[in-house]
């Protein structure tokens, strides 16, 4: 009887004992993956970025490197650096509020457009719903330079509303920005209030993102990485921040680009996706609402999100599972997700600068997402076409 009240008090004392202790943090040997990015670094495939892994749950890497332009007395770059996500916007913002919007039944992604839209009509476009916007198969172009016959929102979106197909609804996959755009309106056509107004409320705020919005003032000025110089700009406009012109043309403010943010915010709303939606207790978006819109049903992409292409011609390289999926930006970021490897990448970077030109991110990309990968011991996926 005693042995017994022994090892139960020693029980108790090792368990107690392990609350004061700090937890476990998972530790692995990242020396290779920041040779590569330094070494893109030196091989001006960016001035710099800011890299944040997530895996099982906790982030085992949060680093930035290079600074903010190519200049010797440029600012070096560092976690709280703000960067233009240009299309990670698409996902990040306007898939998530979709979500929320279809899980309240304020949007029906098998309604036409025309319903929350009633101008865009004829010329084929009567059968676009939602969902084709979402998944790239509306049959709009894939982009149009819009500030060289527009000057205002409204024209803008009425030259979508007139514009001919290039293919019937729901039958090719195009990735087309003017499909984001319309969703954005939609967004404040059904809630009343602004696209930036939904996310703050909806997400940035609650989830802590401080560092993430449309149009940042002044005041954040010293901390974004800046972009290309835009050339084509009427000089009799004002220009807002943003790289995209299209975003531009609406302020700022659109469904397929404009929003700014840092990995350390990110990080936040990646965390609340892989844990199905919920984040300390609050759920922001239902995991069978994520279910729904991460599944490739027969498509080249999910429901707002891009996924793995299999056959090993993805930026998220060789070891992301065919369940993965991600979205990047023009300006060199991108999000990879693998749900069933509990990995996460975000990586955001300014390659653009000073030109757009410079496109050495696409082979960096996959080797970026390799290396992370083989640095947490990871197999290489099996490809096969699902």
């Amino acid at each position: 009887m005693q042995s017994s009240r022994f090892f139960l008090a020693s029980f108790l004392f090792l368990a107690w004992l392990s609350t004061l202790l700090p937890a476990r943090v998972l530790a692995f040997d990242f020396g290779a993956l920041e040779t590569v990015v330094n070494k893109a670094v030196s091989d001006s495939v960016f001035p710099g970025g800011s890299l944040a892994v997530i895996y099982k749950g906790k982030v085992v890497f949060h680093k930035a490197f290079g600074k903010l332009t190519y200049a010797r007395q440029s600012s070096p770059a560092d976690t709280a650096t703000m960067y233009d996500l240009a299309s990670l916007t698409k996902a990040v913002v306007t898939t998530s509020i979709v979500m929320q919007l279809v899980e309240r039944d304020s949007l029906n992604l098998q309604s036409p457009v025309s319903q929350y839209l009633p101008e865009f009509t004829g010329k084929g476009k009567d059968t676009i719903t939602i969902e084709h916007l979402l998944r790239h198969t509306s049959g709009l172009r894939a982009h149009t330079l819009f500030s060289k016959t527009c000057s205002t929102p409204q024209q803008l979106f009425s030259t979508i509303a007139s514009d001919t197909l290039v293919s019937k609804p729901g039958t090719t996959t195009l990735y087309s920005d003017l499909g984001f755009m319309l969703l954005g309106r939609i967004i404040e056509t059904i809630t009343g209030r602004t696209l930036d107004a939904n996310f703050h409320n909806r997400f940035a705020e609650p989830l802590g993102m401080t560092s993430t919005m449309f149009t940042p003032p002044q005041s954040f000025a010293m901390r974004i990485a800046p972009v290309e110089k835009d050339t084509l700009w009427p000089l009799t406009v004002q220009r807002p921040l943003v790289h995209d012109q299209n975003s531009a043309l609406l302020g700022g403010v659109a469904g397929h680009a404009g929003l700014y943010s840092t990995t350390a915010d990110l990080i936040g709303m990646v965390t609340m996706l892989m844990n199905g939606g919920t984040v300390k207790g609050h759920t922001y978006i239902k995991a069978a609402t994520l279910k729904e819109f991460l599944a490739r049903k027969g498509s080249l992409r999910a429901l707002g999100w891009d996924v793995r292409s299999p056959g090993g011609h993805s930026s998220a390289g060789d070891y992301y599972s065919n369940s993965s999926y991600g979205h990047l930006g023009f300006t060199g970021t991108s999000i990879w997700i693998d749900p069933e490897k509990e990995l996460a990448v975000i990586f955001l970077c300014n390659r653009v600068y000073p030109s757009s030109a410079n496109i050495k991110i696409r082979s960096f990309r996959p080797l970026l997402h390799n290396t992370i990968a083989s640095s947490l011991g990871l197999k290489k996926t099996a490809e096969k076409v699902r």
